[in-house]
Formats: C-alpha cells, structure tokens, sequence
C-alpha cells in the first residue's frame, strides 16, 4: 500500500493484471471442484465415474484390473461433494486431498489480496520444485493405495 505524505493509506494498491486472475481462479478451484462432483454419480465400484464426462474407460483397469495413478479420482470427488469424506479416502485419498489443496489455496488467495499482495508475485515466489516434488510424492502413495485395495492387499 502507498503512504501519503499525512500518513493515509492509499486503499486501492497497486497490482498486476495478473492478480485477478490469479484471484478468480484460486476462488473458483473449489467450487469448479465441487460442482462438478455434486453433477455425477459416484461409480460403485470406485473408478469409471470419469465416463459420466465422456471420456473413454480407464485401459489398464479394464485389461490387466491395475488402477492408473488417477484411477477412482472423480469418485472421491463425487462422494467429497455429498459429504462422504471418509468414503472418498477410501476411494481414492486423492481426490479429497485435490479438494482441501483447492480449498487452502482459495483461503491463501482471499487473505493475500486482503493484504494488498500481489498474487502473481506472491506465485512466482512459491518453491514450485518442492511443491510439485510433494504432488508426486502423494500421487504415488495414492496410487500406491489403490493398487493395494483393488487387488486385495492388506
């Protein structure tokens, strides 16, 4: 914020135009999230609820019954959007963790801009390698959990 000579602040600062859309996106992440769940109906059989979007059947489920590292994503999103939290853990931990990352990161864009920061700064200046190195690491451990409950494990 700009300080005036009297000590006022100036109560519209200065920021990019990639701010707002930055800010639009992030508060739309979760309600994109949601609405889209709440729109289908979970598959019973926790993955394939994706064909409800006219998309094609998951291939290695379908051939070798080997979930892929999204498989049963849409599911847990669907049944996050009716409230079955744990449901959808056990679907497929990703989706609902997909859903709360949205949720923290439209909470984090809301109080920057209240701030007076600037969101496309306030990006850039993220540790993105970390960040998608913890996004792999959970994608795996989810995968890796699917894995284990369609083919039995303990």
């Amino acid at each position: 914020m700009r300080r005036y000579a009297e000590g006022v602040t100036d109560p519209s600062p200065r920021r990019s135009r990639e701010h707002a859309l930055v800010l639009v996106a992030l508060l739309a992440a979760p309600l994109v999230l949601l609405g889209l769940g709440r729109a289908l109906e979970p598959d019973p059989r926790g993955w394939g609820t994706h064909e409800q979007l006219g998309f094609r059947p998951c291939t290695p489920m379908t051939r070798w019954n080997v979930p892929c590292p999204g498989c049963g994503v849409t599911t847990a999103l669907a049944l996050s959007a009716r409230g079955a939290v744990p449901a959808a853990f056990r679907t497929q931990p990703l989706g609902p963790l997909l859903v709360l990352a949205s949720l923290a990161a439209a909470g984090w864009a809301l109080a920057g801009h209240r701030r007076g920061r600037d969101l496309a700064d306030e990006l850039a200046g993220l540790r993105w390698r970390f960040l998608a190195g913890l996004s792999g690491l959970l994608l795996l451990l989810a995968w890796l959990y699917k894995l284990a409950v369609v083919r039995g494990w303990p």
